[in-house]
């Protein structure tokens, strides 16, 4: 179980104008992008992901890992940055993650990690932004 479980914000405080129409359902009605369709599973360069929504950073790059699942996975993100509720759509209970700051859905938190946390955030890519590193 996750710790600290909330319900996500029920208003949305802006939508970015700029969003495709997957990016909406993903982030707004809890859609999921196909597994392995993302160019983010395969981004190995120094830096941060982002909401695409409202620009918050979530991730750093060190952070991620291939989980064989498809989708761009982290073992752990920012503080602070997302709230969770459980979702019953499959039938069983899964933690959904949603930013904190926005309230967009980004996808779940599993235990099959890997060390330190154990935690795997999976995370559609299409709610990312990624930005490399500036050596």
């Amino acid at each position: 179980m996750i710790p600290n479980q909330t319900t996500p914000k029920s208003n949305m405080k802006k939508i970015n104008d700029k969003l495709s129409p997957e990016q909406k359902l993903v982030l707004f009605e809890e859609g999921t992008e196909r597994a392995g369709s993302s160019n983010l599973n395969n981004e190995k360069r120094k830096g941060s992901y982002y909401c695409v929504n409202c620009g918050i950073k979530l991730f750093d790059s060190n952070a991620k890992y291939e989980s064989g699942s498809g989708w761009p996975s982290f073992y752990e993100s920012l503080p602070e940055v997302f709230e969770t509720k459980t979702d019953y759509l499959l039938g069983y209970p899964r933690t959904e993650y949603h930013c904190k700051n926005c309230g967009g859905h980004h996808g779940h938190i599993f235990e099959d990690g890997p060390a330190p946390t154990g935690k795997r955030y999976c995370n559609n890519g299409v709610c990312l932004i990624f930005k490399e590193k500036s050596e």
